[in-house]
């Protein structure tokens, strides 16, 4: 054990202060309304819950209000054109999440009638759907009695229990800690805890006198509680780097093609580029053209710190395949993930 005698979260006092104080989202069923007998849609809270994994809730609002606008229902999203979908996923990141995202809606129309099933153990049977998001959506959308772990959970438990080792190191000992505390409002209570986590326990900030849950927490006795959780010693991000072609036409079009479906932003379009590699190599231009160099962008991926020098020039259409050429007024809709959109930048593309 990595924290002795833990003492359950006292669950009424988080349910109480959640009936005041909730967060108005548009895929939540506020607690009053959820009292009253209107349960959340499970489509919405999945499409939210999948959105918000590696994204903040002030980003995924318009992209969640936008996909629900095109696509009210799993039916609908299942019949989508997978390109639409990526289309409109772009800037999100983490693109596998969007395909996983199109197979699901699809695995629900197609096996389960478009119903999401009602257990966490068999919503995990669906694409994409892993212990976390199976166990959000099951707990907000049916209330099974299930404790629902996230990020902002991690931060708040380490704190709570002042947990002595990085949150990965103790992910089971927290979510058996926190199962003791889950009530009867299963999916209230998940949703009241992660509302504690992103406005009072917050990454940087402890308001430790606001807080509900406040007199079962050991770290709030401590000098700084934010000193939890402790963190990952992280090791040197790695370093690629590569080039990328910006080709344009006589009238300004610019040539796009699709990435593998597999891999690193798989099936989003990009512009074509080299290798990236620990060491830049020289430039391997796909036709003879007068190649302006037009800087360099750099980009972050989890793993690696992607570095792009970027090269634009006027080439003639006849002498590509395989891509399209696209109006520079029809940039914003194209399926561009952030680093194609750094490029088309740098090369004065916006």
């Amino acid at each position: 054990m990595h924290f002795s005698n833990p003492t359950p979260i006292d669950a009424a006092a988080a349910l109480a202060w959640y009936d005041q104080h909730a967060r108005d989202l548009p895929w939540r069923i506020a607690p009053a309304e959820r009292a009253a007998g209107r349960y959340p849609d499970p489509y919405r809270v999945w499409l939210s819950e999948v959105m918000l994994q590696q994204t903040t809730v002030a980003t995924v609002k318009s992209y969640f209000v936008r996909f629900t606008g095109l696509w009210p229902s799993v039916a609908d999203l299942a019949a989508a054109p997978l390109d639409s979908v990526l289309k409109e996923w772009a800037g999100l990141g983490y693109y596998t999440r969007a395909r996983n995202l199109h197979a699901c809606a699809q695995a629900v129309v197609n096996d389960h009638a478009g119903v999401f099933p009602q257990s966490s153990a068999a919503l995990q049977t669906l694409p994409g759907i892993g212990a976390y998001t199976s166990a959000a959506i099951a707990a907000i959308c049916f209330d099974e009695p299930v404790a629902v772990l996230d990020g902002n959970l991690d931060r708040v438990l380490a704190r709570y229990y002042a947990l002595d080792v990085p949150v990965r190191e103790a992910k089971d000992e927290l979510r058996a800690a926190l199962q003791l505390a889950v009530p009867k409002r299963a999916g209230d209570f998940a949703q009241a805890m992660m509302d504690l986590g992103a406005t009072i326990c917050a990454p940087r900030a402890a308001a430790c006198l606001l807080c509900p849950i406040q007199p079962g927490c050991v770290a709030t006795g401590q000098a700084d509680p934010t000193i939890y959780p402790v963190k990952l010693v992280k090791a040197d991000r790695l370093v690629r780097k590569g080039h990328a072609f910006v080709m344009l036409d006589g009238d300004g079009d610019v040539y796009l093609r699709s990435r593998p479906t597999k891999g690193l932003l798989g099936g989003m379009t990009e512009v074509p580029g080299s290798d990236w590699t620990a060491e830049l190599v020289e430039a391997a231009y796909p036709l003879k053209a007068d190649w302006q160099h037009r800087g360099q962008v750099v980009h972050v991926f989890t793993h690696f710190r992607l570095e792009l020098e970027v090269w634009s020039a006027s080439v003639r259409p006849e002498s590509l395949d395989g891509g399209w050429w696209a109006e520079r007024a029809a940039l914003k809709s194209e399926a561009l993930p952030t680093l194609f959109r750094k490029v088309l930048a740098a090369a004065g593309l916006r």
